[in-house]
């Protein structure tokens, strides 16, 4: 079998298997409904191409996915690069994204932590900072969830362990909770 047929092989094996991640992605589903009603926002932050991810998916819920609809709330953490190295200069990467969930954060948002690992010691220490404030926590792993899983209120663990399969079922699970925010976006605006 060829590389490139291996690779499709090892991406349809995992999307057989995210039936199992439904009734998690329906209840963040819920939650981001909810956030949104209420007046909150969506606070992704992640690292390398999770960092990539986050952008992506605020930029979706922001202009639109597929259907015309007022814009919703939603920012990526990643893309201050003057906020972003100046903290971690003169502080530490470790918190790079703690002082923007503190400033930006509120009880009625909803954080979202992209770490495939589960592991990343920047996300976990946002994810706290995040539950002082009372907001809404997220993580979005691999498999095991890592340490990451002990932190927030809720976690999305990719049934995976290779890091590109699980970045794969990640945009998929955040493409359909766009399409969901849209559908429901549209029946409030009737």
């Amino acid at each position: 079998m060829s590389t490139y047929l291996n690779a499709l092989q090892r991406h349809q094996d995992l999307f057989h298997k995210m039936v199992q991640c439904e009734p998690v992605l329906r209840l963040l589903a819920d939650h981001i409904d909810h956030c949104f009603s209420n007046g909150g926002k969506l606070l992704f932050m992640g690292n390398g191409g999770s960092a990539a991810d986050c952008q992506h998916l605020a930029t979706e819920f922001v202009v639109r996915y597929k259907e015309e609809r007022m814009p919703l709330a939603a920012i990526a953490l990643t893309t201050d690069t003057s906020l972003l190295t100046a903290h971690a200069n003169d502080f530490s990467f470790d918190t790079v994204f703690n002082r923007q969930v503190a400033a930006l954060a509120r009880a009625e948002d909803l954080i979202i932590g992209i770490s495939t690992s589960g592991n990343s010691k920047n996300i976990i220490n946002a994810i706290n900072v995040a539950r002082e404030i009372g907001a809404k926590t997220w993580a979005w792993t691999g498999e095991s969830g890592g340490q990451l899983k002990g932190f927030a209120e809720h976690t999305l663990a990719i049934p995976a362990t290779e890091t590109a399969r699980i970045q794969e079922a990640h945009i998929f699970a955040g493409h359909w909770l766009c399409e969901d925010a849209d559908r429901r976006a549209l029946a409030r605006e009737q």
